[in-house]
């Protein structure tokens, strides 16, 4: 859908500012509670009673909408687009509000599935390996007719290219095409395969493929969930040759440990057989991986660790591998460039591999992958320029092209969302005033008998763009909301639920597409206090503390022990 066509949702929930799972009471509560603020017959003045009118209705759909079980059901799975888009008439009313939801549920699914005959998913990876050893060479060729004064070589030694796509058929058959081109020193080979997949049942799926390269191949491939906690991966191949046929097999057994452990055990007896065991625990904050490989002709051990950063900034990551064939040490660093977008550079010191720069980089589908061989040997120089280079290179490109480019993209996206809904928006600010307007008398009302009862009084409450919040300056991206939010004020008590502010009475959206919070200046039982909330978060004031009654009690009862006399 174009942004011409979209139009920005009502939630009725927060305009009535009640959670999303409020009983009739509440639903009937709120809206009778607005209804003293809009009904036409509460304003005498002629303009007033029609910009009542408005604000009234208003109200009126949104109870209409949340105390109708059924338009509430339709509500609570599309919007208010699934009670206008026309095709949901299908859904009777006779039916219960579970029904509706499956029958929306399946012609969603319907929906996804015309989706997916459209849809290829293309992916792609290149690779580019680059020999860059003489820069950091210890040893210098006598034969050299250049001498000391020759530039060294970066070269180029090999290149693979491969691309897939799917084409998923239904919702259950997907079909996969992919081919690999190589090239290592002069020499190339390539392949392409073609696969089915169905999926058989909720607990597995089963695949057969077809590779066509230096042979012909034939290849058969399953999955199934064996139980709740076990589960089961097969593949078996069959190459044709000019030395005949060739059969290769892999199987894998898992078992999940713990709710963030896994372990596998795994048999391969294509080319060079082995059996590897892996244990890989994954939480929110770090991955860790240990796997032993027992093989011919090389066996190892290998412990690896990553750390996630907050906010999935990036990931740090170190291995350690050591076997027959050598060991080898790694580590470095992942980061997202973008929403779409991720740098990862690290660094391989082993023997007899010596040391490698790996640089990859992600883009939705697409993978780039340049490993760089330094040094053949184990050296102080390349090891330190390999590490220190990319950082610096990453911090100067980050600062000078990243960072820019993307304040640019989220300038223009804003400036594009507020030219598409600008019409919409004055349209919101206006109801806004006039809202506020209407509640003026029961503003008044609220907060005399607020101080009355020395209870819950707003002094000052605003709304907009978090840096203007913080120096407290009224501009164009800030609205004054201290009148609606002492409207919401009941029982000395102010409840705002975990949503979008912008859409409570009286309230709207002053920086559309920026980050907005929610500053409040109050007094409770005279004495003053503040806070600030970001947008979504849930609010309640007065706070409650839970060592408040246990305080009470215990002055009640040190009071208690010097107003008693003692039993004789």
């Amino acid at each position: 859908m174009d942004d011409e066509d979209e139009r920005l949702e009502e939630d009725f929930y927060q305009f009535l500012n009640l959670p999303r799972n409020a009983p009739q009471e509440e639903i009937t509560n709120a809206y009778r509670r607005l209804s003293r603020i809009y009904h036409p017959d509460k304003h005498t003045d002629a303009l007033r009673k029609k910009e009542a009118e408005v604000l009234f209705n208003k109200t009126k759909k949104a109870y209409e909408v949340l105390s109708d079980p059924h338009k509430r059901a339709i509500y609570d799975s599309l919007g208010t687009k699934g009670l206008e888009t026309e095709g949901w008439e299908i859904v009777q009313r006779t039916k219960t509000p579970q029904e509706i939801r499956e029958e929306y549920e399946l012609l969603a699914q319907q929906k996804e599935e015309r989706r997916l005959l459209q849809r290829t998913n293309p992916k792609s990876s290149i690779s580019v390996s680059i020999d860059a050893t003489e820069l950091f060479n210890p040893y210098e060729d006598e034969y050299d007719e250049f001498g000391s004064d020759g530039f060294p070589s970066v070269v180029v030694k090999g290149m693979n290219f491969s691309q897939s796509i799917e084409a998923p058929l239904t919702l259950n058959d997907t079909a996969f095409l992919s081919g690999q081109l190589s090239t290592h020193k002069g020499s190339g080979s390539g392949s392409v395969n073609v696969s089915l997949r169905r999926i058989t049942s909720p607990d597995g799926w089963a695949e057969l493929e077809m590779g066509f390269g230096s042979g012909l191949s034939f290849a058969a491939k399953g999955f199934r969930n064996l139980t709740r906690r076990i589960f089961t991966n097969v593949s078996g191949i069959v190459t044709s040759t000019d030395r005949g046929l060739t059969l290769g097999f892999v199987s894998t057994l898992a078992h999940q440990l713990d709710k963030n452990t896994v372990g596998y055990l795994t048999y391969k007896a294509s080319g060079p057989s082995s059996m590897s065991t892996m244990v890989v625990k994954d939480t929110s904050r770090y991955r860790a991986q240990v796997n032993f490989v027992l093989g011919i002709p090389h066996s190892y051990f290998a412990i690896t660790y990553c750390h996630k950063l907050e906010k999935h900034e990036g990931r740090l990551r170190g291995a350690i591998k050591a076997g027959t064939f050598g060991a080898m040490v790694e580590y470095g660093l992942e980061r997202k460039v973008s929403e779409h977008s991720s740098l990862a550079v690290s660094m391989t010191v082993g023997v007899p591999t010596g040391v490698m720069l790996k640089i990859k980089l992600s883009r939705g589908n697409q993978i780039y992958n340049f490993p760089i061989h330094l040094c053949h040997e184990v050296l102080p120089s390349p090891i330190f320029y390999g590490t220190v280079t990319p950082m610096v290179a990453w911090i100067i490109i980050r600062r000078v092209v990243v960072e820019p480019y993307i304040q640019q993209q989220k300038v223009k996206d804003i400036e594009r969302h507020r030219a598409v809904h600008h019409s919409q928006m004055l349209a919101r600010r206006r109801e806004a005033e006039i809202s506020i307007d209407l509640m003026k008398e029961t503003y008044r009302r609220i907060v005399e008998d607020e101080e009355n009862r020395k209870g819950l009084i707003i002094t000052k409450a605003l709304y907009g763009r978090w840096l203007d919040l913080s120096h407290r300056d009224l501009g164009d991206a800030i609205t004054d909301v201290t009148i609606p939010l002492q409207c919401l004020v009941k029982d000395s008590k102010l409840i705002l639920h975990e949503a979008s502010k912008c859409q409570l009475p009286g309230f709207y959206d002053p920086c559309m597409g920026e980050d907005k919070s929610l500053y409040v200046q109050y007094s409770f039982h005279g004495v003053p206090h503040e806070v600030t909330i970001q947008d979504t978060d849930p609010l309640r004031i007065p706070k409650q503390y839970k060592g408040m009654f246990n305080l009470n009690c215990y002055c009640f009862s040190f009071l208690f022990s010097f107003t008693t006399p003692p039993l004789s």
